[in-house]
Protein backbone atom coordinates (compact mmCIF):
# COMPACT_ATOMS: atom_id res chain seq x y z
CA UNK A 1 0.00 0.00 0.00
CA UNK A 2 1.24 3.49 -0.88
CA UNK A 3 0.74 5.96 1.98
CA UNK A 4 2.15 9.47 2.05
CA UNK A 5 1.56 12.03 4.78
CA UNK A 6 1.66 15.77 4.20
CA UNK A 7 1.56 18.06 7.24
CA UNK A 8 -0.37 21.10 6.10
CA UNK A 9 -2.03 24.28 7.28
CA UNK A 10 -1.91 26.44 10.37
CA UNK A 11 -2.79 23.53 12.69
CA UNK A 12 -0.35 21.00 11.20
CA UNK A 13 -3.08 18.74 9.90
CA UNK A 14 -2.15 15.37 8.42
CA UNK A 15 -3.35 14.96 4.85
CA UNK A 16 -2.99 11.43 3.47
CA UNK A 17 -2.48 10.32 -0.12
CA UNK A 18 -3.28 6.61 -0.31
CA UNK A 19 -3.17 4.11 -3.17
CA UNK A 20 -2.39 0.49 -3.90
CA UNK A 21 1.25 -0.35 -4.61
CA UNK A 22 0.63 -1.06 -8.30
CA UNK A 23 0.20 2.47 -9.57
CA UNK A 24 -3.56 2.47 -9.12
CA UNK A 25 -5.65 5.58 -8.50
CA UNK A 26 -5.18 7.57 -5.31
CA UNK A 27 -7.55 8.59 -2.56
CA UNK A 28 -6.85 11.96 -0.93
CA UNK A 29 -7.91 12.07 2.72
CA UNK A 30 -8.38 15.44 4.44
CA UNK A 31 -6.81 17.92 1.98
CA UNK A 32 -6.05 20.52 4.62
CA UNK A 33 -4.13 23.08 2.55
CA UNK A 34 -1.66 23.57 -0.32
CA UNK A 35 -3.24 21.83 -3.29
CA UNK A 36 0.04 21.95 -5.23
CA UNK A 37 1.85 19.90 -2.58
CA UNK A 38 -0.97 17.36 -2.49
CA UNK A 39 -1.03 16.96 -6.25
CA UNK A 40 2.75 16.61 -6.32
CA UNK A 41 2.36 13.68 -3.90
CA UNK A 42 -0.36 12.18 -6.11
CA UNK A 43 1.98 12.34 -9.09
CA UNK A 44 0.73 10.64 -12.24
CA UNK A 45 -2.02 8.76 -10.47
CA UNK A 46 -5.67 9.50 -11.06
CA UNK A 47 -7.50 10.77 -7.98
CA UNK A 48 -10.52 8.54 -7.54
CA UNK A 49 -11.95 10.29 -4.49
CA UNK A 50 -11.41 13.05 -1.95
CA UNK A 51 -12.58 11.86 1.47
CA UNK A 52 -13.12 13.97 4.57
CA UNK A 53 -12.86 12.25 7.93
CA UNK A 54 -14.96 15.09 9.36
CA UNK A 55 -16.15 18.62 8.70
CA UNK A 56 -13.67 20.83 10.56
CA UNK A 57 -12.03 23.80 8.88
CA UNK A 58 -8.46 22.61 9.40
CA UNK A 59 -9.09 19.50 7.28
CA UNK A 60 -10.73 21.11 4.23
CA UNK A 61 -8.60 24.08 3.13
CA UNK A 62 -7.65 22.63 -0.27
CA UNK A 63 -10.85 20.70 -0.99
CA UNK A 64 -12.26 23.07 -3.57
CA UNK A 65 -9.04 23.29 -5.56
CA UNK A 66 -8.30 19.55 -5.45
CA UNK A 67 -11.83 18.70 -6.59
CA UNK A 68 -11.72 21.32 -9.35
CA UNK A 69 -8.32 20.27 -10.67
CA UNK A 70 -8.85 16.51 -10.57
CA UNK A 71 -12.58 16.10 -11.13
CA UNK A 72 -12.65 13.65 -8.22
CA UNK A 73 -15.85 13.24 -6.21
CA UNK A 74 -16.01 14.58 -2.65
CA UNK A 75 -17.14 12.11 0.02
CA UNK A 76 -18.16 12.83 3.61
CA UNK A 77 -20.46 11.26 6.16
CA UNK A 78 -24.08 12.30 5.96
CA UNK A 79 -24.14 13.86 9.45
CA UNK A 80 -21.33 16.33 8.68
CA UNK A 81 -22.24 17.19 5.09
CA UNK A 82 -24.61 20.11 5.66
CA UNK A 83 -22.09 22.01 7.80
CA UNK A 84 -19.39 22.16 5.13
CA UNK A 85 -20.96 25.13 3.36
CA UNK A 86 -20.29 27.78 6.03
CA UNK A 87 -17.41 28.82 8.32
CA UNK A 88 -19.82 28.56 11.23
CA UNK A 89 -20.58 24.95 10.35
CA UNK A 90 -16.93 23.96 9.93
CA UNK A 91 -15.93 25.61 13.20
CA UNK A 92 -13.65 28.04 11.39
CA UNK A 93 -15.63 31.15 12.25
CA UNK A 94 -14.56 30.88 15.89
CA UNK A 95 -10.90 31.17 14.88
CA UNK A 96 -11.05 33.46 11.86
CA UNK A 97 -10.84 30.72 9.19
CA UNK A 98 -13.16 30.96 6.21
CA UNK A 99 -12.59 27.67 4.34
CA UNK A 100 -15.68 25.85 3.16
CA UNK A 101 -16.23 22.86 0.90
CA UNK A 102 -18.53 22.22 -2.07
CA UNK A 103 -21.61 20.05 -1.87
CA UNK A 104 -20.43 16.44 -1.48
CA UNK A 105 -20.92 14.07 -4.37
CA UNK A 106 -21.48 11.08 -2.09
CA UNK A 107 -22.63 10.70 1.49
CA UNK A 108 -20.89 8.00 3.47
CA UNK A 109 -22.43 5.52 5.89
CA UNK A 110 -20.94 3.04 8.32
CA UNK A 111 -19.72 -0.07 6.52
CA UNK A 112 -19.34 1.49 3.08
CA UNK A 113 -16.34 0.21 1.14
CA UNK A 114 -14.38 2.58 -1.09
CA UNK A 115 -12.24 1.02 -3.81
CA UNK A 116 -9.36 2.46 -5.82
CA UNK A 117 -7.55 -0.16 -7.83
CA UNK A 118 -6.63 -2.88 -5.34
CA UNK A 119 -7.13 -0.53 -2.40
CA UNK A 120 -10.20 -1.10 -0.24
CA UNK A 121 -11.13 1.37 2.50
CA UNK A 122 -13.94 0.44 4.88
CA UNK A 123 -15.82 3.33 6.46
CA UNK A 124 -16.18 3.17 10.25
CA UNK A 125 -18.60 5.78 11.55
CA UNK A 126 -16.99 7.06 14.76
CA UNK A 127 -19.04 10.01 16.04
CA UNK A 128 -17.85 12.04 18.99
CA UNK A 129 -15.37 14.60 17.74
CA UNK A 130 -18.09 15.53 15.25
CA UNK A 131 -21.43 13.80 14.57
CA UNK A 132 -20.24 12.54 11.20
CA UNK A 133 -16.68 11.65 12.02
CA UNK A 134 -15.32 8.55 10.29
CA UNK A 135 -12.22 6.39 10.24
CA UNK A 136 -11.10 4.51 7.15
CA UNK A 137 -9.79 0.96 7.66
CA UNK A 138 -7.67 -0.84 5.07
CA UNK A 139 -6.37 -4.38 5.24
CA UNK A 140 -3.08 -4.97 3.45
CA UNK A 141 -3.68 -7.51 0.65
CA UNK A 142 -0.01 -8.56 0.86
CA UNK A 143 -0.38 -9.63 4.49
CA UNK A 144 1.19 -6.61 6.15
CA UNK A 145 -0.38 -4.67 9.01
CA UNK A 146 -3.79 -3.12 8.47
CA UNK A 147 -3.97 0.66 8.38
CA UNK A 148 -6.48 3.03 9.95
CA UNK A 149 -6.90 6.62 8.83
CA UNK A 150 -8.41 7.97 12.01
CA UNK A 151 -8.99 11.67 11.43
CA UNK A 152 -9.44 13.34 14.82
CA UNK A 153 -11.16 10.36 16.40
CA UNK A 154 -7.88 8.95 17.72
CA UNK A 155 -4.41 10.38 18.31
CA UNK A 156 -1.27 8.83 19.76
CA UNK A 157 -2.09 8.77 23.46
CA UNK A 158 -5.25 10.84 23.17
CA UNK A 159 -8.45 11.54 21.25
CA UNK A 160 -10.05 14.46 19.47
CA UNK A 161 -11.68 17.28 21.39
CA UNK A 162 -15.37 17.05 22.17
CA UNK A 163 -15.97 20.61 23.40
CA UNK A 164 -16.70 22.07 19.96
CA UNK A 165 -20.32 22.32 18.77
CA UNK A 166 -21.54 18.83 17.90
CA UNK A 167 -18.90 17.13 20.03
CA UNK A 168 -20.01 14.37 22.36
CA UNK A 169 -17.59 12.72 24.79
CA UNK A 170 -19.90 9.76 25.47
CA UNK A 171 -20.34 9.14 21.76
CA UNK A 172 -16.59 9.23 21.23
CA UNK A 173 -16.01 6.74 24.04
CA UNK A 174 -18.65 4.48 22.51
CA UNK A 175 -17.04 4.76 19.07
CA UNK A 176 -13.66 3.74 20.45
CA UNK A 177 -15.11 0.86 22.47
CA UNK A 178 -17.24 -0.54 19.66
CA UNK A 179 -15.26 0.27 16.49
CA UNK A 180 -11.56 0.59 17.32
CA UNK A 181 -10.61 -1.51 20.34
CA UNK A 182 -11.18 -4.82 18.56
CA UNK A 183 -9.07 -3.98 15.50
CA UNK A 184 -5.86 -6.01 15.15
CA UNK A 185 -3.18 -4.87 17.58
CA UNK A 186 -0.64 -4.23 14.82
CA UNK A 187 -3.01 -1.93 12.91
CA UNK A 188 -1.09 1.23 12.07
CA UNK A 189 -3.08 4.32 13.03
CA UNK A 190 -2.63 7.43 10.89
CA UNK A 191 -4.25 10.28 12.84
CA UNK A 192 -5.42 13.71 11.79
CA UNK A 193 -2.66 15.37 13.80
CA UNK A 194 0.60 14.14 15.26
CA UNK A 195 2.56 10.90 14.85
CA UNK A 196 1.41 7.45 13.87
CA UNK A 197 0.65 4.85 16.50
CA UNK A 198 -0.85 1.36 16.63
CA UNK A 199 -4.05 -0.01 18.09
CA UNK A 200 -2.00 -2.24 20.39
CA UNK A 201 -0.10 0.71 21.80
CA UNK A 202 -3.29 2.68 22.36
CA UNK A 203 -4.85 -0.24 24.23
CA UNK A 204 -1.92 -0.06 26.64
CA UNK A 205 -1.37 3.67 27.09
CA UNK A 206 -4.37 5.66 25.90
CA UNK A 207 -6.46 6.77 28.89
CA UNK A 208 -9.53 7.04 26.66
CA UNK A 209 -9.48 3.35 25.76
CA UNK A 210 -11.66 1.11 27.93
CA UNK A 211 -9.88 -1.02 30.50
CA UNK A 212 -10.85 -4.63 31.21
Amino acid sequence: MFVQRLILGALDTNCWVVADDRGGPAVVIDPADDANAILAAVGEREVSAVVLTHKHFDHIGAVREIVARTGAPLLVHDEDAADLSSPAGTGGAMFGFTATAPVPDRLLSDGDVLTAGDLRLTVLHTPGHTPGGVCLFAEDPTGGPAQLFAGDTLFAGSVGRTDFPGGDARALSHSIATKLVALPADTIVHPGHGPDTTIGRERRVNPFFPRA
